[in-house]
């Protein structure tokens, strides 16, 4: 659950755009070519992203990156902490996912209104988020006033005090959208692709929970997982804007200091993704909703960069993709399709998502997979390889550097999946020494096993019915 307090600073300064974008086209000259044009203007603009990044320790040996600008007097902090709804005990599904809606609804001597007040009155934000495999957390605070705002922050992540009226409101916040959720087709049809796909794994469970395992939920299990979670050894920081190193460092005592030395979490196993099936989820739908499921790789393994290059030219790109050449452009079966590689730390695929109409559901699943099979016998061309290439190594800073706080988050991702600090000087190197028969190897190797299909609506061939826009119905 994302639960942002907004103060005086949002009123003061806009709020940070994260936007993501994408990249290129299957053998179209003409796209190649303004493609290519595209790069060099993305690469004049990330030679404008060169920063640099230190890494301050504390005197009780806390590590986080630094990105010091002291052009705006604005400060940015975002951490992890290893863990996420995948540390959810069994029957308290939501567990993780309720905590972070109440890290600021009271912490130390302060209930919940007396800390939002303080926090307004510091003109700071704060926000806290659940994840598969970690909980997230960030603030962000005028330079002037980081004193008041770090030490709520020290209250937040070190003294929460969930009370049992905050409790009860977040928690009834959260049984409104489950009980929203119960008959959408959509959320019916993720839970379904989860259990399909994961079976008993953690990974599995709704991340919001359910109405028994939320109401089953009491302080105690709260307790519980702050003090498993919380603590130092699982802990990653990154903080962009106007402080310098000495100060940083002491503050990094002052807010994480108190935490236990290391965590206790329950052993999650790794688990291949169960392939090789189809799922149907029977619904008098306008339109047919597809997803297939690939395997894929981990963030570490040698082969990561050719299988990224893989997937952008078959579906990471809107416009300028294969799947989008033939499913969208040349028969207009679908308004998006999208292929994305699914990272998580225990289990990868490569995942492919679109929407037809239902009397062309048939055909339009049959072209996808036409068109990967193709992928994986034949793999990219050069010149789809190079203008790709290009794209990733000139989109990464518009992508991920464009404010203070996607800086923070950005070095926060790159401390989680353990990619150095030096990683951002790395990445074009890394991406442009790939080769052609590496990526025919990544395709070969993912994309002739056969995939799990999700079909969402009226069985394949049922009649003609117009198309709604597009959405991705299933958020991993």
């Amino acid at each position: 659950m994302t639960n942002q307090h907004r103060g005086a600073l949002a009123r003061a300064l806009p709020s940070p755009l994260v936007e993501k974008a994408r990249p290129k086209r299957h053998a179209t000259p003409p796209s190649t070519f303004l493609l290519a044009i595209f790069f060099f203007i993305l690469q004049a603009l990330a030679a404008h992203a060169v920063m640099t990044i230190q890494e301050v320790k504390s005197e009780q040996g806390i590590a986080a990156w630094l990105v010091e600008d002291h052009t705006a007097p604005i400060i940015a902090l975002h951490f992890a902490f290893d863990g996420g709804t995948a540390q959810d005990p069994a029957a308290k599904e939501g567990l993780a996912n309720l905590i972070t809606g109440l890290f600021d609804e009271g912490a130390g001597d302060l209930d919940s209104d007396a800390f939002q007040e303080k926090l307004d009155d510091a003109g700071a934000e704060l926000s806290f988020d659940a994840q598969r495999d970690g909980v997230y957390g960030s603030m962000r605070m005028l330079s002037e006033q980081q004193d008041a705002a770090f030490d709520l922050l020290r209250l937040a992540v070190n003294r929460p005090r969930f009370d049992q009226a905050p409790i009860d409101r977040i928690r009834a916040q959260l049984l409104s959208d489950i009980i929203a959720n119960e008959h959408d087709p959509n959320s019916i049809a993720h839970r379904k692709w989860l259990r399909a796909i994961y079976g008993t794994h953690p990974y599995s469970r709704p991340d919001e929970g359910t109405k028994e395992s939320l109401a089953g939920i009491k302080p105690a299990d709260l307790s519980s997982f702050h003090k498993a979670t919380f603590a130092r050894n699982g802990l990653h920081v990154a903080v962009v804007g106007d402080i310098d190193a000495e100060r940083l460092s002491k503050k990094l005592d002052e807010l994480f200091g108190d935490l236990p030395e290391k965590q206790a979490l329950a052993p999650v196993a790794d688990l291949a993704p169960k392939l090789g099936q189809q799922v149907e989820v029977a619904y008098d739908l306008p339109q047919t909703s597809l997803q297939l499921a690939w395997p894929s790789v981990k963030r570490s393994a040698p082969d990561f960069y050719a299988v990224m290059l893989m997937n952008q030219i078959l579906g990471g790109s809107p416009f300028t993709s294969r799947l989008w050449a033939e499913v969208r452009e040349k028969r207009g079966l679908a308004y998006g399709v999208y292929s994305s590689l699914v990272e998580h730390q225990h289990s990868n695929a490569l995942v492919v998502t679109t929407a037809t109409r239902a009397d062309r559901a048939a055909e339009t699943l049959s072209l996808v997979r036409k068109v990967v099979k193709e992928m994986a016998n034949e793999g990219p061309t050069e010149a789809e390889l190079e203008a790709n290439k290009k794209y990733l190594i000139g989109a990464f800073a518009i992508d991920n550097l464009d404010s203070s706080a996607s800086i923070a988050a950005t070095l926060v991702d790159l401390q989680v999946d353990k990619l150095g600090i030096d990683y951002i000087q790395r990445r074009a190197v890394l991406i442009d020494q790939v080769t052609l028969d590496q990526v025919k190897a990544a395709a070969w190797k993912l994309l002739s096993a056969e995939p799990a299909i999700m079909v969402v609506g009226r069985p394949l061939g049922a009649r003609d019915e117009p198309r709604l826009p597009f959405r991705s119905f299933l958020p991993w």
